[in-house]
């Protein structure tokens, strides 16, 4: 039996750190006076993070020179890195690990597609970079999803064809971008939020072996 790719997203997939970059927003924000909520931070899943910024900054009607813009990114980095400095095992969601683990046992290849810039040390700190074969996150590509630049490269690195990959992913670019590769789409979250994905589970908890199973066999 071949195996399969399973490449999944970080961020509200395997931990959860959308609260970190949502106050590490917020701050920034509210320096410039821009009213940053739970609900515009949603606006911010699977977006990069100058993308981010652009977002925030039309949420404010603010225009900023280049240099400004850096000086925020370069803030926004290290008060988010902060935040994360004493993430532990516990950041895991609900039955990640069963997930990962299943797979592992079954010879199937796993890889991380994140437009985080800080997914290594992440995994590395939560406990569980050695389930991943390859990883690829916003170091790595040039073009943010929707388009499918980061999972494309990620299936190539486990020299696995695109149409044999699978997706699990959190946000509506995430999902538009393994539409885009000709990949199995499986959203986690909100179904009609995730409602282009091919398969939707509000958390892996819902998602058992036999379906597991199944993908492997397609």
């Amino acid at each position: 039996m071949n195996p399969k790719a399973f490449i999944f997203d970080l961020d509200g997939v395997i931990v959860d750190t959308a609260k970190y970059h949502y106050l590490a927003w917020q701050k920034i924000a509210n320096r410039l006076g821009i009213d940053f909520t739970h609900e515009h931070n949603e606006l911010l899943k699977g977006v990069s993070r100058i993308r981010s910024l652009d977002i925030i900054l039309g949420l404010g009607n603010v225009e900023a020179a280049e240099e400004d813009k850096e000086k925020w990114l370069v803030e926004k980095n290290e008060d988010y890195l902060g935040y994360i400095t004493n993430m532990n095992a516990d950041e895991i969601l609900p039955d990640v690990e069963r997930i990962l683990q299943y797979l592992k046992d079954n010879g199937q290849k796993i890889a991380l597609g994140s437009a985080s810039k800080n997914a290594r040390p992440i995994l590395e700190k939560v406990g569980i970079l050695h389930f991943f074969d390859a990883i690829v996150d916003g170091n790595d590509v040039t073009n943010a999803k929707p388009d499918p630049e980061v999972f494309l490269r990620a299936a190539q690195m486990l020299g696995i064809a695109p149409d044999n990959s699978i997706v699990f992913e959190d946000a509506v670019a995430g999902v538009q971008a393994a539409n885009a590769a000709n990949m199995v789409s499986i959203g986690i979250g909100d179904t009609k939020t995730l409602h282009e994905a091919q398969y939707n589970f509000n958390d892996f908890t819902e998602i058992d072996t036999d379906f597991l199973q199944t993908l492997v066999n397609k």
